[in-house]
């Protein structure tokens, strides 16, 4: 499950809405919404999102955050090195190696860490 995946569950449980409905209501079919709740879709449209902000009425900072979510949550992401610093390819294969093998504590130091290091901070909740 990607991180917008994972948001839009909690908005559409959040309000009861199966879904089913959720789909009929968007005029997509059940399966792409499972597929992006689920993460086995790429990134959706900005159009998409903006639609989904919509039916969910979120306002600003929701709406936001839901766009970025969703800008964050490609489930098959290419990371290109070429020209980088060496250790810049081996951190990204060791991330790619060994991702599935870390908890949940591990992924948000990781998190927590690379953002505090490129001076990004969150918007919500990173779980």
């Amino acid at each position: 499950m990607t991180p917008f995946g994972k948001r839009i569950r909690e908005h559409r449980m959040a309000r009861g809405i199966t879904m089913k409905q959720m789909a009929t209501d968007l005029d997509v079919s059940s399966a792409y919404l499972s597929a992006l709740e689920h993460g086995h879709r790429g990134r959706p449209s900005s159009g998409f999102v903006a639609q989904i902000a919509g039916y969910f009425d979120l306002m600003w900072d929701d709406a936001e955050e839901l766009k970025r979510l969703a800008t964050m949550s490609h489930p098959k992401v290419t990371v290109k090195t070429a020209g980088l610093h060496p250790k810049a390819t081996e951190l990204a294969n060791l991330l790619a190696v060994h991702i599935d093998e870390m908890d949940e504590d591990t992924l948000d130091w990781i998190i927590a860490e690379v953002r505090l290091r490129v001076g990004t901070q969150p918007t919500g909740p990173t779980h």
